[in-house]
């Protein structure tokens, strides 16, 4: 048998034990709420939910968690991969007031744009005012506060303007929620 073969039998296998623990568990075969989109990776050696069952592995009986993670290159060409997780217990039990100034930044037009021109690799100040729709230099440094005092910039240099690395999927993920 060739290794191909093997791994995709092993796969297989796999999932009907995911399978049947399911059914013996009382739970349907597959989910009622589709939780995995169109862009969801598949194939021989993957099924819809691979992440989610990697997971519920690691997280055994406990109430849960969430993990985001990704892998992201940007026009730039750098790229990043990323991995973050929470208990479901640690996130009903943490202060929800704390993460309204994080989400309140991004809520706004000219700051969303003014990240994907940063992430694109539009970094300095000058070549930011010279987009339309930023408004004035002004105006373009009081967004550009705002995203820095929340965490979602950073500035690497005296005007100019970079995302953390460590906050370019999160941002992703945040947008990613938004999307209908």
């Amino acid at each position: 048998m060739s290794d191909e073969l093997a791994e995709r039998v092993t796969a297989l296998e796999q999932l009907v034990r995911t399978l049947v623990e399911r059914w013996d568990a009382g739970s349907p075969a597959a989910p009622t709420v589709a939780t995995s989109g169109p862009d969801t990776p598949s194939g021989p050696d993957r099924h819809p939910f691979w992440a989610l069952d990697g997971l519920k592995a690691q997280v055994g009986d406990s109430s849960g968690a969430v993990l985001y993670t990704g892998t992201v290159t940007l026009p730039t060409g750098e790229h990043y991969d990323w991995q973050y997780g929470h208990t479901v217990d640690d996130l009903l039990d943490a202060d929800w007031r704390g993460y309204a100034e994080t989400l309140t930044a991004l809520a706004h037009p000219v700051r969303l744009l003014l990240i994907r021109q940063i992430l694109a690799g539009t970094r300095t100040v000058a070549a930011l005012a010279e987009i339309d729709g930023l408004g004035t230099t002004g105006q373009l440094y009081h967004h550009l506060r705002q995203l820095v005092s929340a965490g979602w910039l950073r500035s690497s240099a005296r005007g100019q303007y970079a995302v953390p690395p460590e906050r370019v999927v999160p941002l992703l993920i945040v947008l990613s929620g938004t999307h209908r």
